[in-house]
Formats: C-alpha cells, structure tokens, sequence
C-alpha cells in the first residue's frame, strides 16, 4: 500500500492514503526496519518520513508503541472560561474586567491620521516609550518590534530561527497557548519541571546538551504556577545559556507591567540570539492583544521579515490606544493599584488555605494560583463543581505527561469567596 523510494517520497505516499481514508486515525504505520525492507530502501529514510510525518502534525510518535496517525479533530485545551456555565468561572485566566481601562477615556486622545504602506511599522511614541521601559531589561543594545501578542512573537521568533522538528525548551508545566502553538509549528517540546522558584538548572543543562535549539523563560507570574525566577535560580540559567551562545533565548515576560516581583535577568552576556516579550493582554485587556518585544538586532532583522507590512503589521490603531494608555498618569496610578490587587489576591488565598490545613501551596505571582496535587485532578474538580465552583483541571497544562494540580483564577474572588473557596477545597481534598 505504501510505496516510494525516497524519504518525499514514502511521505507522500502515506498523506494520500491519510488524506483518501485509506489510512485513519488511530491506525499504526508499520515498523520503520518492516517497511524498509518491504519498499527496499534504507532504514533512515523511512525514519526521516516518519519524522516528517511528525513534525507536520499528520502522525504521532508513541516510542515503542510505534508512529501512529492523528485525528485531523483532535480537540485541544484552550484558554478562556465557559461563558454558559451557571458555576462561578474561575478557569479562565482572565484579568479582573473593572480593572482594565476605560477606552472610552482614549479614543479621542489617539491619532486619526491614515496610515499606509511604507509607513514605519511601529508608532513612533509607542517606540521611545518602549525603549524607555526595557533599557534595564536588555542584556545589550537591541530593537523594539510590535507583534499581536506574546504567542504571537514567540512563534514567528522560533519559525525565523528554527526547522520544523527542532527541540525547543519549556516549563513543565507550560502556558496553554505555548503547548498548541509548538504542537502546530512542529516543533519539539523539551518539557523542563519548575519549582517555586522557576526553571530548574539541572533539566535546562540536559535538554541543551541534548539539542535543545531555543529556550522560552518565563522570568515572572509563570502561567499555570504563579512562580517567579529568584535571584539565584536566574543566575544559575544565565551560567547554564553562556555555555550555549547559539541558543535562542526568548524571554516571555507577559505580565511585566502587573508583577509584584522584581525582574532577574536571565540572558546571558554570550548569547547571540535573544529576544525579550512583553504582552498588553493582562495589562490592557485581550482585546488589546499587542507585545513589545525587544531583541538583539540580527534577531530583530528575522522577526521583521516575517512582519511583513503588506499584510501582517499591528494596526497603528491599536498602538496609539495602547500608548495613550500607557502614557496617561490616571492610569498609571490605576496600574499601581492593580499590581497590588493580584498580590494581595495571592495572599490571601494562601493564607485562607492554610488556615484549612493547606500548606503545599505559596502565594505566587500573576492572575492565577496553582494547586499542587498527588494525583489526576478530576475528582477534585468535580467535588468543586458541585460546590459552585469551576476550577481549570491540570491535566492539559502537562507537555508530554498530565500536570497534577488545579490552576484557580483569583481575579474576580472576593474576600467572602476566598474564604468559601477555601472551606470547599478542604472538603474536595477530604474526599
């Protein structure tokens, strides 16, 4: 059935079949030593359409188990509440809605003037505000580029340095939206466990020695665990980086403007490619999805290309809004108060929790508080259901295992809801 000689070849053969229904999902291609033998070809090259198969999305690697076809349908974990459920929604990661600026208060602030191709890609004053905010964040002279997003930048930083099939470094667990975005740009996830105090060195140090092409650091308010790298844990990344100076070294700072917690740098003096992003989505609200993404200019020279301005250009719309914003002092004192709302949302939390007899848990930093938990968190989650309560199940934010534990989203608690919340998960954790 299946047939070629190269590795193109045999790929092409196998997508036809998959594409005609002759193949379907769930079913395993055969043996990589069995097929080779049966078309007469080496081994490697069967590998290397296999590979290909892979890293396009069309076949799953399952080891031993063998490469097996995938569901064109398979449904993914995605962020965002449900906004049908009559339970309290604390599984969206959303920022709280009465924090986030009132645009009304901007629009007319903003510039009117058309903009048209062959315009500078990035508003001028959002720029010198820009470079203004990440000079003490830049391990040496770069340049300010606007993306639609952190995942955004992230991918087309890592599709502009990397081959499909290439080994990029994440925490384990990782961000929803980074897990999808590597599994559709066929990259390789090389999952890194975190602790409290972030990316753990020694996991850093055996995926770069085993290939790893890029790394992605979340230096503040790690989504799903709230931890932040410590001064020491980020010392000991940057030591581990300046051994691999062609390493790309993206730095996913998205809650820069919001974090309680002081920045430690992490890219090392001898990296040559870097890149460091920070989102407007927690700050500014998901509709005003833009970064600022800051990084060295080689790097930046390959991000432009791939922010083409015939097509892909942020709107200079938004960027004026955001500027605005970000340049008004109302809402700058407005964000103060914010940064010390998620903090103090942290806190008590943990302090509810331990006053339950919960004491595997810290307060961290960002929108979200992690539950660690010894096993799958269904049954937790269930037990809160029926207590009013829709919590963000773990499993999904696992990379090649599931994550046990429960991420709560604090942004619309209340102090009496925190203290209910925390009677009901001991009563969950009881059960």
């Amino acid at each position: 059935m299946i047939d070629g000689k190269t590795a193109s070849e045999i790929f092409d053969s196998i997508r036809q079949h998959v594409t005609s229904g002759v193949l379907s999902a769930g079913e395993t291609l055969p043996p990589v030593r069995e097929l080779a033998a049966q078309l007469n070809v080496n081994r490697n090259t069967v590998a290397a359409a296999y590979k290909r198969l892979v890293t396009s999305g069309l076949a799953q690697s399952r080891g031993r188990n063998g490469t097996v076809i995938k569901s064109a349908s398979t449904p993914i974990a995605r962020e965002g509440g449900d906004p049908h459920t009559p339970l309290h929604d604390l599984s969206s990661g959303n920022p709280d809605p009465t924090r986030l600026p009132d645009l009304s208060r901007y629009f007319a602030k903003c510039h009117h003037d058309h903009r048209l191709y062959g315009d500078t890609p990035v508003s001028p004053e959002l720029k010198r505000w820009a470079t203004q905010w990440m000079q003490d964040a830049v391990p040496a002279a770069g340049e300010i580029d606007i993306t639609s997003g952190a995942i955004d930048a992230i991918e087309r930083l890592l599709s502009a340095h990397l081959l499909p099939g290439d080994s990029v470094v994440v925490e384990d667990p990782c961000f929803l939206s980074s897990i999808n975005m590597l599994r559709y740009a066929g990259f390789s996830a090389s999952p890194v466990s975190v602790d409290s105090e972030g990316m753990r060195p020694e996991g850093l140090e055996q995926a770069l020695s085993k290939g790893a092409r890029a790394v992605i650091v979340t230096p503040r308010a790690h989504n799903p665990t709230g931890c932040s790298l410590s001064a020491a844990r980020a010392g000991a990344l940057q030591a581990i980086l300046a051994r691999y100076p062609q390493v790309l070294v993206i730095v996913d700072d998205h809650f820069a403007l919001l974090s309680a917690c002081a920045w430690h740098p992490v890219i090392a003096a001898e990296t040559l490619h870097w890149s460091i992003v920070r989102s407007m989505s927690k700050t500014l609200g998901p509709d005003l999805r833009l970064a600022i993404v800051a990084s060295d200019p080689a790097t930046s020279a390959k991000l432009r290309l791939r922010l083409n301005a015939g097509s892909q250009w942020v709107s200079h719309i938004l960027q004026d809004l955001v500027y605005t914003c970000l340049a008004d002092p109302v809402w700058q004192q407005t964000l103060a108060e914010s940064r010390q709302f998620y903090a103090d949302q942290q806190r008590k939390l943990a302090q509810a929790l331990h006053a339950q007899g919960i004491n595997n848990i810290f307060p961290g930093d960002g929108l979200n508080l992690w539950l660690p938990l010894a096993e799958a968190s269904q049954n937790v989650a269930f037990a809160l259901a029926k207590s009013g309560w829709l919590v963000r199940e773990g499993d999904a934010f696992g990379v090649n295992t599931p994550a046990q534990g429960l991420r709560i989203t604090l942004s619309t608690l209340n102090d009496n809801d925190i203290n209910r919340l925390a009677g009901h998960l001991h009563q969950a954790l009881s059960q």
